[in-house]
């Protein structure tokens, strides 16, 4: 028998699958567990990820997933969004970049490339304009901001920061920016 709790539950359950399924259905690709604390977004898909293969499922996110486990992140507190640069293929426009944010309503949205970046600058341009620093407005990679109560990171261009040693050394230095989850900002 289904207690009070049970049935709580499952209208918020079927109520975010609905926002999701909607989100879907208007373009919006994501992945993961949608009740997940950490949000990957990515804009500059690989051929592979063009051609349908789960986001972040190469070197790039093998690397990621491997940095934010080390953090402390299991796999299940991990979801992912794609957010192609604004005006370019299968861009989402701000509106709907703020609706899907909402609908997944994570701690810290992790921007893994420049257009993700550039995507939620876009999305949250006058939230932005309100932080005390240019490169904290601008996203820069390497500071971490809150925007409507997310930490947001951009990392700059990780997939290639894969390839180089140094680069790969500051790109974790980023990501172990990220506070702990259950940690105050």
């Amino acid at each position: 028998m289904a207690t009070e709790r049970d049935r709580r539950r499952e209208a918020y359950v079927g109520k975010a699958r609905a926002e999701l399924s909607n989100l879907a259905a208007r373009g919006v690709r994501m992945g993961g567990n949608a009740f997940s604390a950490v949000l990957l977004a990515k804009g500059e898909l690989s051929p592979e990820e063009r051609a349908g293969a789960e986001l972040l499922s190469g070197p790039d996110g093998v690397a990621l997933r491997k940095s934010l486990a080390k953090l402390g992140y299991e796999p299940e507190d991990w979801c992912t969004i794609c957010l192609p640069e604004p005006g370019g293929a299968g861009a989402l426009g701000a509106p709907l970049v703020r609706e899907a944010l909402a609908a997944l309503d994570p701690a810290t949205l992790v921007c893994c490339d420049n257009a993700a970046a550039q995507a939620v600058r876009d999305a949250y341009a006058d939230d932005l304009a309100g932080l005390p620093s240019f490169q904290e407005a601008m996203l820069e990679p390497g500071y971490v901001v809150q925007v409507r109560g997310v930490r947001v990171l951009a990392l700059g261009d990780f997939a290639a920061a894969l390839g180089d040693q140094h680069q790969k050394q500051a790109m974790w230095a980023r990501l172990k920016q990220i506070p702990p989850l259950g940690e105050p900002f």
